[in-house]
Parts: structure tokens; C-alpha cells; sequence
């Protein structure tokens, strides 16, 4: 078991009122309490959706990565699927042609990832749109931020518009990408106008129930995983047991919040109902880099033999401000990453016990959707 502890991580006192809002102000009950968590997440396990299709699942969705050219799009799945480096995207060639990138094998997150390039015209008679947007699951479009995005606002329109009448189906996501570069105000500023412009198009279309999900994001920080997270929870099937399952465990064991993390990725698959803080979810994705590193290290063989991650990683990571990091694998793709009081986990043993239920509950969806 790998353990840091006092690592320079703090919170300031926005943070804390935050932690203090969402706590569980119950008290433990011992063997009670760990034995109502098995019943709950029984209950939870077996009003799950039927598993047919979604992520984990035997089909992969289908995802359309679209926007003008020199928006970004390559470097977002170069960056969140294939780790590069940031400062390694600037030597990118633009993308000529329309390309197919198969995430599966490697993660728990399967995906088919299609890069569509921005000089491209696919609504041309050669191309066949039903065949583009009838088995899309969601149409990521990229306006660059720092560039004039009057005309991406007018192919996004014409891209919905279309996209709309061969599927309805499809979750629309705009990223407003590259905003590193821009002040905090400006940021404001421009997706509070690309928003309204782009709702206000479709209302004038007629498309008034099209609904268009809008980030902020940059390859830069974390944003662009957390703005990946929400597209993919959208394709994710179980979500809402996962969801359920993950709010039953940090009720009985006073977790204070908690992330299903693809552990190749660093996407949350799920989280609990509590508001997502983005510097608890910064903590708990390096928390996943800090475990693999550290078992590449010390936890291999001699021989090199073995993997970095296994069914018995596991890390307690003790902060400076009176929390603790503590992560559990949960199988060879995904790891769940808690945020925990110090006071409380003196409680190990209580929530190990309720983890071991959390555990076994995945492993029948995962099962069901034939996806392990």
C-alpha cells in the first residue's frame, strides 16, 4: 500500500464551506451501519437499467469531434486518450482527413472517436449524412475561444440543424476551447455570448427543444477531462446505479466526496450527487498518477515482470488541511478516489467493509453488460 502523507495540497475557506455543506452529520453504528449498506446497494443493484449498448457495454458510441480547422479537436483526444504532453500538440498537422480513433482495449472507457476536419464539407451530396449522425451517441463541436467564432457559430447551427433530423438522440457539447489564453472576465464573457447566439439560432430554426451543453476548457489544466467526464456519463447506460450506489457508500461511511475514475484516461465515469469542486477532482486524478508512478517504482519485480496496477493497489494520501485521499481499485480499469476527514478515517474498517459491497455491486453491472 502505497501512502504520502502531508502532501501541499490545501483548500481556502470557499473549499471548506463546501466540505462542510455536503458532510454526513450521522453518526457510525458499527456492523449496523455496514450491513444497511449491503441491503441499499442490493436495492440499488437491482432496479438497474437493462444493459444493452453504452459505454462499457458491447457496442461502442459512437462520438463526432467537430469544429472549424486549428480549433483544437486533435489535441483534445491526443491529450485526454493518449497522454500527450500539452506543448507536444503545437507540432500537430492539421487534420486532412476524416479519421476514426477506436478507445477501447486499454480502458474502461470504449469509444469510437471520429475527427471530422474543419475544411471539410460534409453536408456535400458526396457525403452520406445519415450515415454520419444515425448511430451517434454525441457531437462534440470546438470554437476556438481566441479567434473570431462568428462563422463556427454558423456551422455549428447548420451542423445541428442537420445532425437533429437524421437523429434527435444525439447529446450536443460545445467546447469553448482554448481559454488558457484569456482573463477570467473575457471567459465570462465569450460563453455567455456564444451561448445565447447559439440558442437563439435554434430558436429561430424552430428548435427550441435542441438543448447544446457548453465548457470552458483548455488542454492545459483539468478542464478538459472534467468537460469529457459529463460527455461520457452521458453515454454510460448506468449511470444513475452507479450514481445511487456511490451516494449509499459515502452516506454510511462519511465519505465527503467520491470519483469512479478511468484510471488511463483520468475521466470520472461517475460521482456523487454533491457539487463537483474542481480542485477535489485535480486532487484525486493526481492522486492516480502519484499510485502508478510510485508502483512503477517500488512495486514491480526485479524482473520488470507485472503491472503497475493491480487488485491490490491501493493509496492513503494524508493532506495538510485535515483530509485524506484514499483510493481502492476497483478493477483493472477503474479506481475509486474518496476525499475523507481525518476524524473519520479512523473508520477504515467500517468503510473497507461497505467498499467490498460497493465492489461486488460494479461487478454485476459490469457482468450484465458484458463490458469486464
Amino acid at each position: 500500500m502505497t501512502s504520502v502523507n502531508d502532501r501541499a495540497y490545501g483548500f481556502d475557506d470557499a473549499d471548506d464551506n463546501y466540505i462542510d455543506a455536503g458532510g454526513y452529520d450521522g453518526s457510525f453504528q458499527g456492523e449496523d451501519v455496514g450491513y444497511k449498506y449491503a441491503q441499499e446497494a442490493q436495492a440499488a443493484l437491482a432496479a438497474s437499467p437493462s444493459a444493452a449498448g453504452g459505454v462499457g457495454g458491447g457496442d461502442k458510441p459512437k462520438v463526432l469531434l467537430m469544429g472549424l480547422r486549428r480549433s483544437g479537436k486533435t489535441s483534445i483526444q491526443r491529450v485526454v486518450f493518449h497522454k500527450m504532453s500539452p506543448n507536444e500538440t503545437l507540432f500537430l498537422e492539421s487534420t486532412s482527413k476524416i479519421t476514426k480513433n477506436e478507445i477501447a482495449n486499454s480502458s474502461f472507457v470504449q469509444l469510437q472517436i471520429w475527427d471530422f476536419p474543419g475544411q471539410l464539407d460534409f453536408f456535400d451530396a458526396a457525403f452520406d449524412t445519415d450515415a454520419i449522425f444515425a448511430q451517434c451517441g454525441a457531437l462534440i463541436f470546438v470554437i476556438d475561444a481566441q479567434d473570431d467564432y462568428s462563422e463556427a457559430l454558423s456551422k455549428l447551427h447548420l451542423t445541428v440543424t442537420k445532425a437533429h433530423k437524421v437523429n434527435p438522440n444525439i447529446a450536443y457539447e460545445v467546447f469553448i476551447h482554448k481559454v488558457d489564453g484569456i482573463s477570467d472576465d473575457h471567459k465570462i464573457d465569450t460563453q455567455r455570448d456564444i451561448q445565447q447566439q447559439a440558442i437563439d439560432e435554434l430558436a429561430d430554426a424552430g428548435l427550441d427543444g435542441v438543448h447544446l451543453s457548453f465548457y470552458l476548457t483548455s488542454i492545459y489544466d483539468h478542464s478538459i477531462f472534467e468537460a469529457f467526464s459529463k460527455v461520457v456519463q452521458k453515454l454510460v447506460r448506468q449511470l444513475p446505479t452507479l450514481e445511487n450506489l456511490l451516494d449509499i457508500l459515502i452516506s454510511s461511511s462519511r465519505i465527503e466526496k467520491s470519483f469512479l475514475i478511468d484510471v488511463v484516461s483520468k475521466i470520472y465515469v461517475a460521482t456523487d450527487s454533491a457539487p463537483v469542486d474542481m480542485q477535489t477532482y485535480e486532487l484525486c486524478s493526481d492522486m492516480i498518477d502519484v499510485v502508478v508512478d510510485v508502483s512503477c517504482i517500488y512495486g514491480m519485480k526485479e524482473s520488470g515482470e507485472g503491472i503497475a496496477y493491480d487488485e491490490a493497489s491501493q493509496s492513503i494520501i494524508k493532506l495538510s488541511n485535515g483530509m485524506v485521499l484514499y483510493l481502492r481499485e476497483v478493477n483493472k480499469y477503474l479506481a475509486l478516489v474518496c476525499l475523507i476527514r481525518q476524524a473519520n478515517f479512523e473508520k477504515l474498517g467500517l468503510i473497507n467493509y461497505n467498499f467490498e459491497f460497493f465492489r461486488s455491486a460494479l461487478e454485476q453491472i459490469f457482468a450484465a453488460e458484458g463490458g469486464k
